[in-house]
């Protein structure tokens, strides 16, 4: 659900993201080639971890995680919260909580390719890799992308 600055939001809903990584080279020469097996491993593991799940942003100012108990009728088992003021109760399984201001392509993608900065420190330590950038598109040619120096 996006919300937007005036409190208001989108009705839950699902998407099928898209999501691209490239790098940026000073040198493409076959002796410097960058070996992409751990990059498509890596991406491969996170959008794994994302595969059907509800994304939480846990940033987002209207964005309030309720507890469980009694007081509350939320179950152990289950994710309680508040956006825009409306309550939403998810079996815990099916939520994901990312640390980002809003479910938009904005901010996945710039949280994509941080994770994949850190994750891929070895790959992205080649001194003529110079960054890395990720793309995520919610449709066909409508998406974001954020780059990132490596250095």
């Amino acid at each position: 659900m996006t919300v937007f600055p005036d409190g208001k939001k989108e009705r839950l809903h699902g998407h099928n993201y898209t999501v691209a990584v490239s790098l940026e080279l000073t040198d493409i020469s076959f002796a410097n080639m960058i070996a992409f097996a751990p990059v498509k491993t890596q991406l491969a593991e996170l959008c794994a971890e994302w595969k059907e799940r509800v994304f939480v942003a846990t940033k987002n100012p209207h964005f309030e995680r309720l507890a469980a108990g009694a007081a509350t009728g939320i179950a152990d088992d289950e994710y309680g919260f508040r956006l825009c003021g409306q309550r939403y109760i998810l079996p815990r399984a099916d939520v994901l909580e990312l640390p980002v201001d809003n479910i938009a392509v904005e901010p996945l993608a710039a949280h994509i390719c941080e994770r994949l900065r850190i994750r891929l420190a070895a790959v992205l330590a080649a001194p003529h890799v110079t960054a890395i950038e990720t793309t995520v598109e919610e449709s066909p040619g409508q998406g974001s992308s954020c780059w990132l120096p490596v250095r």
